[in-house]
């Protein structure tokens, strides 16, 4: 019998990356971060000066484009290993220019039909812990739990800002809230596959949380669902 698989949605810096990966070495399941994907081939256009709005040539790129994402060593400041066509752009991806642009990218159909393959054929096999924007919409919705992360906006703002300087990188509050705000909105409202909570979803706020409290209610989450006990 296959492990169930999991998918967290919500917005940027909702805590989504940093939970599941530490749900997914709780429980010793595969954890993919969809946006990896996303960021990869937005970072390799902006690199190739592909423009954003250029759904075709993106389409092209993202489905020739390989994209290979490993767990990263216990400690290691990159959250997951990613390798666009050999090169190491784990860091890079989370650079603030990549940001401006994902969301544009991303929502071009040609991209997301490029992608979606890849999402799927990890989820069928289990075991699997899918964050992202529409991983519980789209890419598995008969996934056995269903999460939807949500925190403030300005304490969604102050992650990223603490992220980043863990990495070595200073950003503005203002300007990351700015940002964060932008893309709520653009994602929430865009066509393709929108910023949304799945029906069955259970929406969790972690403003007032701290990570190991998120984690424990994910996990208490799971028993209820699938019965899965919990090492």
């Amino acid at each position: 019998m296959k492990a169930p698989v999991i998918c967290i949605d919500g917005p940027a810096a909702s805590g989504k990356t940093t939970v599941a990966k530490l749900l997914a070495d709780r429980l010793g399941y595969f954890y993919l971060d969809t946006g990896v994907l996303y960021r990869s081939v937005t970072w390799v256009a902006l690199q190739r000066e592909i423009p954003p709005r250029d759904g075709e040539s993106l389409g092209q790129l993202a489905t020739q484009l390989l994209i290979e994402v490993k767990p990263a060593p216990k400690g290691d400041l990159r959250q997951t290993i990613v390798l666009a066509d050999g090169e190491d752009v784990s860091l890079a991806i989370r650079s603030p220019r990549v940001d401006a642009h994902v969301s544009e990218v991303s929502a071009h159909q040609s991209v997301r039909t490029a992608l979606i393959g890849v999402q799927r054929a990890i989820a069928e096999k289990g075991g699997v812990i899918l964050a992202g924007r529409d991983a519980g919409t789209v890419v598995w919705p008969e996934a056995e739990v269903k999460v939807y992360l949500t925190a403030s906006e300005e304490e969604r703002a102050r992650r990223r800002v603490d992220q980043a300087a863990e990495q070595g990188t200073q950003l503005e509050y203002a300007a990351v809230l700015a940002d964060l705000r932008r893309r709520d909105l653009y994602d929430s409202t865009r066509t393709v596959a929108p910023l949304r909570a799945a029906s069955d979803a259970i929406t969790l706020d972690t403003t007032p949380l701290s990570i190991e409290q998120v984690v424990d209610e994910l996990l208490r989450i799971l028993h209820e669902k699938t019965g899965v006990s919990i090492p």
